[in-house]
């Protein structure tokens, strides 16, 4: 029941005197007020909302819930998608790191970049190791069988050497980042080559008995396995690279130490075979005359071939250093002919290795006995 209360306006009235006269200071008359009913009303939900039983609460509350956790679960499954996802991604850029046991690691698949002989910067690698840790993790690729090593041989044996030395179980399993699976053969070899180039510690003999394994493996000439490997590296280095691989080919297998070729060795003894490809022969010969020898004994057999060949250099440039030079006009345009004792250059904008090979040969052959002729 609500009760209301009564409002009643009282009226005075004033005498004239004082109805016209204004208040004592001088202020304005008040102005008139209306009044307003200030009692409680009743509110419009306590009339027309019905009550909720206690079992409607319940029933209201556990919704509440129910929602709340289906939104709870549709955040964790969204959240596990995007790690998914993420994961995968990781993985299909190598970027994925683990730790495996160094006996499930393979060497087989590719051919190293490094020679299986003593590196004397290992024991280095080994004292860092056990000083900081590996910094860099090798790389491979999971297969059936366990792991193929992509890159960081040196990484592997050092931490293997370790494991045999000292004991430690921590040098059993090495850290890896995985290398997505399938990738074609020679991307396998640019990554290993690339690193290498970068780091700078691989001998051009190294570089030049890489590409010789990787030239028979994919049944294509060394220079173009040069080419393919060393894309990266410059015009300059890969002529070395193909000049070393073309010693280490033509000595068919011999050397046992390229990486000992000092690279002004390795050059001089490739322009002796280009000159004198018979020269392989001797070479050959006095290489495996030596079946115990060490690089630094390997070395001085391919000093010792250069000495007849710099002695008959000496003599032919005390013999003439003379040249003749001639320039003839030919549809092509102007041809440069420059002879000396012992040589004649041309040069002419033309592509000779395009002339067959019968004609070019007749064509020299014209070319000599027309120097021969008398008169």
């Amino acid at each position: 029941m609500v009760k209301k209360r009564s409002v009643f306006d009282i009226n005075f009235e004033l005498d004239e005197e004082e109805e016209t006269a204004g208040f004592p200071a001088g202020n304005q008359r008040a102005p008139e007020t209306k009044s307003l009913d200030v009692s409680p009303q009743p509110r419009v939900s306590d009339l027309s909302a019905p009550r909720r039983g206690p079992m409607a609460s319940a029933i209201a509350e556990t919704a509440d819930a129910t929602a709340e956790r289906a939104q709870a679960e549709a955040a964790i499954r969204a959240e596990n998608d995007a790690l998914a996802h993420e994961h995968v991604r990781l993985k299909k850029l190598g970027l994925i790191t683990d730790l495996i046991q160094t006996s499930d690691v393979l060497t087989s698949k590719l051919t190293r970049d490094r020679s299986a002989n003593v590196d004397p910067e290992l024991a280095e690698l080994k004292e860092s190791i056990k000083a900081v840790g590996l910094s860099n993790p090798i790389r491979v690729e999971q297969t059936a069988e366990g792991f193929e090593l992509i890159q960081g041989f040196r990484r592997l044996s050092a931490f293997r050497q370790l494991a045999e030395e000292t004991g430690d179980p921590r040098y059993t399993r090495i850290p890896a980042a995985m290398v997505p699976r399938g990738e074609p053969l020679v991307a396998l070899y640019r990554k290993m080559v690339d690193e290498n180039l970068i780091r700078k510690d691989l001998s051009f003999g190294e570089m030049a008995q890489l590409a010789l394994s990787y030239a028979r493996d994919e049944s294509i000439p060394s220079g173009e396995a040069v080419s393919t490997l060393y894309a990266s590296a410059l015009k300059q280095k890969r002529t070395y690279i193909r000049q070393f691989a073309r010693v280490l080919e033509a000595l068919d297998g011999t050397v046992r130490h390229p990486e000992a070729i000092p690279r002004a060795l390795g050059l001089d003894v490739y322009k002796l075979l280009d000159a004198e490809p018979e020269r392989a022969g001797a070479i050959m010969n006095a290489l495996m005359d030596m079946p115990d020898r060490d690089a630094a004994a390997e070395m001085r057999v391919l000093r010792d071939s250069l000495v007849p060949q710099k002695k008959a250099k000496a003599e032919v440039v005390a013999k003439s250093v003379s040249k003749t030079s001639l320039r003839l006009g030919r549809p092509e345009g102007e041809a440069r002919v420059t002879a000396s004792d012992g040589k004649v250059e041309l040069r002419l904008d033309r592509d000779f290795s395009a002339v067959p090979r019968a004609r070019l040969q007749a064509g020299i052959e014209a070319f000599l006995a027309t120097l021969d002729e008398e008169g």
